[in-house]
């Protein structure tokens, strides 16, 4: 009874990792095919603290 306990344990933590891989495989399908779409909201340029003043001679 106790093996048995252990692998019904066993199967549910694999399906839980094979199932939360298979969203962050997903995720990042997404991710990827946004950008190749041109979808790029979330990503903006950063002024450094250079480029906000000029050069001076």
């Amino acid at each position: 009874m106790y093996s048995y306990e252990l692998h019904k344990i066993k199967e549910a933590e694999l399906l839980h990792r094979a199932e939360r891989n298979r969203v962050l495989e997903q995720l990042l399908r997404d991710r990827r095919a946004a950008r190749r779409s041109g979808h790029q909201e979330d990503e903006r340029t950063v002024s450094s603290f250079r480029n906000r003043f000029a050069r001076a001679a």
